[in-house]
């Protein structure tokens, strides 16, 4: 039989006999790893379908368009940007870049966030390396030379950051000189309208606007807010890129990818049960992942993974989570956590001022209950998808009726 070779993170054959493209199942079954990854990117080998999501940005990407990706949070839409940049065809003629706006607040950590990851992707060209220093003069401090090794190292603190408009300038000004066009997602970017600092949207618009060789991609879970900053007519984003929606994996496709999983350590699963999975985690694929990880763990080589795993791995993960819970449930005001308690018992709550509703869960006033989901909605507790309330974490909303609302 002739010999397959292919490309490390581009393996179309799963059990194919290539030096590469294959090793990481090799690596991943003799040190007896889980293929269910959790909360990073490890191969195309992991990373289950998203086939025509990531064809799709491709396509964009080939006509120099900027892309806005929404979808809810834990779909997905981190790991697709980073297998859209696992790519042979972006990795050989691309930077890229990916910035987490998820944790900060202001201006200067969006600069200082962002000039790492910059550095960070152009950190192996060394002509670069040093150019990135001569043009982002803020960051000149933060380059160092290693007391003990005499290697160079990098870092830099948000206070280094004294003037994070000019700085900000001077970033999108070196990565129009690099000696490749660049990428960079910008993740959570709905973030910056929480910042203090006014007219952040109109800053990076007038940047990014400027910029000829350097394509952008908008990620966001808050769909009120993306929506509103890029489909507004009032807002400076507005029209300016393509928009696209992230929906949960199909069941079929899922269960193939995970059924294919349990069998490379040779174990399986039915169908059935994955299925099972799916509703409960209502196919969000990092719920589906954490369950499936401790269902693998549980399974023993050559066994069948009953469907009774799906309670026990349960169990097992909202147990290591319960502490953080105790915690969130102890900072909500009374009134929220009678409104929450509710919409947990009816797992998808509808006509939440209706007399029925507040009746049956002996809620307060109308207006006490408006103001409470209002609350809720702000903290990402409840998520509301046209006219159903729900709690968006899954975990959380089983541990509250197996350990909290119990009789």
């Amino acid at each position: 039989m002739q010999k397959i070779y292919c490309k490390y993170n581009n393996c179309k054959y799963n059990n194919c006999e290539c030096d590469e493209g294959n090793q990481l199942y090799k690596y991943m079954k003799n040190n007896q790893m889980n293929p269910f990854v959790i909360g990073k990117y490890v191969s195309s080998d992991y990373f289950c379908d998203r086939e025509k999501e990531t064809e799709m940005l491709l396509k964009q990407v080939r006509n120099g368009r900027n892309v806005t990706l929404i979808s809810d949070r834990r779909i997905g839409k981190s790991g697709l940007i980073s297998h859209l940049f696992a790519q042979p065809a972006i990795q050989k003629q691309y930077y890229t870049i990916i910035v987490d706006l998820y944790a900060t607040s202001s201006l200067a950590e969006l600069v200082c966030m962002f000039g790492k990851e910059v550095y960070r992707s152009i950190q192996q060209a060394s002509s670069w390396k040093e150019k990135f220093f001569q043009i982002i003069s803020a960051f000149r401090v933060g380059f160092k030379l290693d007391p003990i090794s005499g290697s160079p190292t990098f870092d830099i603190g948000i206070g280094d950051i004294t003037a994070p408009n000019m700085t900000l300038e001077q970033v999108f000004g070196f990565l129009e000189q690099a000696d490749k066009p660049c990428i960079v997602a910008f993740d959570e970017f709905q973030q910056i309208a929480e910042y203090d600092e006014k007219n952040i949207e109109a800053l990076l618009r007038t940047y990014i606007q400027r910029c000829k060789k350097t394509q952008f991609i908008f990620a966001g879970s808050r769909k009120h807010l993306m929506t509103q900053m890029f489909l507004s007519p009032s807002k400076p984003f507005y029209q300016s890129t393509i928009n696209l929606g992230l929906e949960p994996i199909p069941v079929d496709v899922y269960s193939a990818f995970a059924q294919q999983m349990f069998e490379k350590g040779s174990k399986s699963i039915a169908s059935e049960t994955v299925g099972a999975v799916y509703d409960l985690c209502r196919g969000i694929t990092w719920y589906m992942q954490v369950l499936l990880n401790e269902m693998y763990e549980l399974t023993r080589e050559g066994e069948i993974c009953p469907a009774e795993y799906i309670e026990t791995a349960m169990q097992n993960v909202i147990r290591v989570q319960e502490p953080f819970y105790l915690e969130m449930l102890a900072k909500l005001p009374p009134k929220q956590k009678s409104v929450l308690f509710a919409v947990i018992s009816e797992g998808e709550a509808r006509n939440i001022t209706s007399q029925q509703f507040i009746s049956k869960h002996k809620l307060a006033l109308t207006s006490s209950v408006q103001t409470a989901m209002r609350a809720l909605q702000e903290k990402d507790i409840v998520v509301k998808n046209e006219d159903i309330y729900r709690v968006y974490d899954v975990f959380f909303a089983q541990y509250v009726k197996k350990y909290v609302l119990v009789v």
